[in-house]
C-alpha cells in the first residue's frame, strides 16, 4: 500500500499509517490508533534512502531463512558463503539473529570487533573476499544475554544496512533468525527497493518442522519475497563405517566400548566395510520431507544435506567444509545445491561475471 501499512485493528476505510490524512480523515474517528497515526512522522523513511544508497554497490541479496530453530540454517548460511568466497565472488555475510548470534563462531571471528573508518563500520574478514558482520562482535561478554524489543532490533538491522561499507559485493548473504516475526518484516521492507534476489529456506525432514516452514514459504509469498529454494538439512545421518564406535550391551544394561575390536575384525575379514558411508534415518520422512511440501507449494527443492559429524566439526572450529576432504558425505551435497543455486535466473549472471573476470 503506497501510503503505508493498514493495522489490524483498524477501521474501514483507513487511509494508511504513512498518508497525510492519518488521524485527521473521518474515516480515523474513533480508531485506537488515531492519536499514533496523527502524530507520527510521514513520508518516505530516510533511512531507506541510505540503505539503498549502501546497498547499490551490493549486486545480489540473498536471505537464509528457516521456519523452526535448530535445523542448521546458520551452518547453511556459513558453508553457502564459503562456498561462494571459493569461486571468487566477493560475498558478504550479515548476521541479522539479534538474540542468537552464532555466524561468528562458525567463521572462526570469535572475539573479534568491529572497526569504523570515515566510510561506516568495517566488517569482519575471514578472507578477502568473505566479510562478515553480526552483533556477536559488538557484545562485550559473548555470554551476555540481548533483550531488545522489536523497534531496538528494527533499528539495529537498519544500522547494518545503511552504516556498514561493504565496498563492491557480488552477493550478500543475509543469516535470518528462525519464524516470521520483526526482524523479517524489517529486512524485507530494508532491501526490497535495493532488489532482493530471494529466500533460501532450510528445515530438516519431519512434520514439526515442516509445518512452520510453509508458514514460512506462505511469508515470502505475502511479501512477494521470491523462494530461491529449500533446502532439507539432517536428512539422515551419513558418515564413514570407520567412524563409528561400536558397543554391546551387557544384560544389566552397562555398554561395553568394541570399537577396536569391531574395526580390527572388520579389517581382517571385509576390508572393502571400512570404505562404506553408513546410512540412518534420524528423523521421521515418512511424510515425504521437503520435496513433498515443495511440490505442493510449487516452490523449487534445490536437495538434501545428511547429518554428518564433520560437518558440525567443521562448523564447531569455524571453517569451510570444502577444503579438505574430511566432510565425506556432506560438502558433496552441499556442492550440489550451490550448484542448484547459481543455475536460478536471478543469479546465473554472477557465474558469467566472474567466468568473465568481470
Amino acid at each position: 500500500m503506497e501510503n503505508g501499512d493498514v493495522p489490524e485493528n483498524a477501521n474501514e476505510q483507513c487511509p494508511g499509517t504513512l498518508a497525510e490524512s492519518a488521524g485527521k480523515a473521518d474515516a480515523c474517528q474513533g480508531c485506537p490508533n488515531q492519536e499514533a497515526c496523527a502524530t507520527a512522522p510521514k513520508g518516505p523513511d530516510p533511512d531507506l534512502v541510505a540503505i539503498a544508497e549502501r546497498m547499490a554497490t551490493v549486486k545480489h541479496k540473498i536471505l537464509v531463512l528457516s521456519g523452526k530453530g535448530g535445523v542448521g540454517k546458520s551452518t547453511f548460511s556459513a558453508q553457502l558463503s564459503f562456498a561462494l568466497a571459493a569461486l571468487d565472488f566477493q560475498v558478504g555475510l550479515l548476521d541479522i539473529d539479534i538474540c542468537g548470534p552464532s555466524i561468528p563462531k562458525m567463521l572462526g571471528l570469535e572475539g573479534q570487533e568491529i572497526h569504523q573508518s570515515n566510510l561506516g563500520w568495517s566488517p569482519v574478514y575471514v578472507e578477502s573476499n568473505l566479510g562478515v558482520m553480526s552483533i556477536g562482535f559488538m557484545l562485550p561478554n559473548p555470554d551476555e544475554a540481548v533483550i531488545w524489543r522489536g523497534p531496538r532490533k528494527n533499528g539495529l538491522i537498519k544500522q547494518f544496512l545503511k552504516d556498514v561499507y561493504w565496498g563492491e559485493l557480488d552477493v550478500l548473504v543475509v543469516d535470518a533468525p528462525p519464524g516470521t516475526s520483526d526482524e523479517h518484516i524489517s529486512i524485507v521492507q530494508c532491501l526490497q527497493a535495493t532488489g532482493l534476489d530471494g529466500a533460501i529456506i532450510v528445515t530438516t525432514p519431519q512434520q514439526v518442522s515442516l509445518i512452520d516452514v510453509r508458514k514460512e514459504v506462505s511469508f515470502c509469498k505475502k511479501v512477494g519475497v521470491p523462494v530461491l529454494g529449500v533446502v532439507e538439512n539432517m536428512s539422515g545421518l551419513a558418515q564413514p563405517l570407520s567412524d563409528f564406535r561400536f558397543s554391546k550391551i551387557t544384560e544389566t544394561g552397562e555398554q561395553n566400548d568394541v570399537t577396536e575390536w569391531a574395526l580390527q575384525y572388520m579389517r581382517d575379514k571385509a576390508p572393502e566395510l571400512l570404505n562404506l558411508i553408513a546410512l540412518s534415518e534420524v528423523f521421521d520422512s515418512s511424510g515425504g520431507g521437503a520435496a513433498k511440501m515443495c511440490r505442493e507449494m510449487e516452490v523449487p527443492f534445490l536437495g538434501k544435506v545428511p547429518l554428518d559429524p564433520q560437518l558440525c566439526r567443521a562448523s564447531e572450529e569455524g571453517r569451510s567444509c570444502f577444503v579438505d576432504q574430511r566432510c565425506t558425505a556432506s560438502a558433496p551435497a552441499l556442492k550440489s545445491i550451490i550448484e542448484k543455486l547459481l543455475q536460478n535466473q536471478a543469479l546465473s549472471q554472477m557465474t558469467v561475471a566472474v567466468e568473465n573476470g568481470a
